[in-house]
């Protein structure tokens, strides 16, 4: 096997050379794509019958991406939207290798023209101003983890933050002077400062004097003083909806994540009247026509524009990889 056509040398290249020394990509694409090929390496190994590391470039033609693409949706049940990010990072894995084997042109524009998958546009999720406040008032806030909890789900709700922005955060990027504000560094290390409300500066006022866990500047640190995990917010929160459902029975029915929590905030500025160029930029999204799904969405505004008609057991195996190549992803 040509040394220039080993996938393991030319994966290996991507992520380091490209990915993270040239393109300088964000921790959450550089997570996102290694979950691509690994579950990519695992279907190569059970269709082709080889090691990940004896892999070569000629072994992924059209076809077997297509099959790959196929299985995931067929075995692992992932939706269209899904499979369309996983072909994303396969995309950009060939146009690089486009100018790595130029003399593989046909194979690559073979896998480059492959399609995405048209899907359905689903309504977003998120909470009403009486579901807000059930959540807002289930964290007992007579110990210091209920005082932490109500003030990231206040923040959350208010900023419209993504769940590793909130988790990213420490004292400092918390403006307190004229022009209240939080400093974010978003998707794609793209920076922004986002408003923040009275109440909220109040909160966070009385929040920074508890004593720092462990002595780190992390602005809502888990009890061991480190970051809280994207798991660990969801957890935290999954228990606060639990009981806010008690009082608020709508709450029962709903599925409330992290970023039901961004919806809700974009949804509180579009109900205020609030421009959807303006709810773009607090809510750093890349392209204004992200935000329209908000519009979408709001079906109060739609019956005020229709004149108030009525709307209608068993443990999973986690995988241990025993390949060079596959330890290699997941030290990423």
């Amino acid at each position: 096997m040509k040394e220039n056509t080993n996938f393991s040398t030319l994966l290996t290249k991507f992520f380091t050379a490209r990915l993270i020394q040239q393109k300088n990509v964000s921790a959450h694409t550089i997570s996102s794509y290694r979950d691509t090929f690994k579950l990519m390496l695992q279907f190569a190994k059970k269709s082709i019958g080889k090691d990940p590391s004896k892999l070569s470039f000629e072994d992924l033609d059209a076809s077997f991406v297509m099959s790959f693409l196929n299985d995931l949706e067929k075995v692992r049940g992932i939706t269209a939207r899904s499979r369309n990010l996983r072909l994303t990072a396969i995309r950009s894995f060939f146009r690089y290798l486009s100018f790595e084997l130029p003399e593989h042109g046909k194979q690559i524009q073979s896998v480059l023209a492959i399609p995405a998958k048209k899907h359905k546009t689903i309504l977003v999720n998120y909470l009403t101003r009486t579901e807000v406040k059930a959540l807002l008032e289930a964290p007992d806030r007579n110990c210091w983890s209920g005082r932490r909890d109500h003030a990231w789900m206040l923040l959350a709700v208010q900023s419209g933050l993504r769940v590793s922005e909130l988790t990213s955060l420490v004292r400092q990027d918390i403006t307190f002077d004229t022009g209240a504000h939080v400093h974010v560094l978003g998707k794609g290390r793209k920076e922004r400062c986002t408003p923040i409300t009275n109440e909220m500066v109040a909160i966070l006022k009385s929040w920074f004097k508890e004593a720092m866990v462990g002595g780190m500047q992390i602005l809502f640190p888990n009890q061991r003083g480190g970051r809280l995990s994207n798991d660990g917010i969801q957890y935290l929160l999954k228990k606060h909806v639990d009981t806010a459902s008690k009082v608020c029975h709508s709450l029962s029915s709903k599925r409330v994540s992290p970023h039901v929590l961004r919806h809700t905030a974009a949804m509180g500025l579009l109900q205020a009247g609030v421009d959807t160029s303006v709810i773009a930029l607090w809510l750093g999204h890349e392209s204004i026509e992200t935000t329209h799904i908000y519009l979408k969405a709001d079906l109060a505004m739609k019956e005020e524009a229709l004149k108030k008609t009525l709307p209608h057991n068993q443990k999973s195996i986690r995988y241990k990889p025993d390949d060079s190549l596959m330890e290699f992803l997941k030290s990423l």
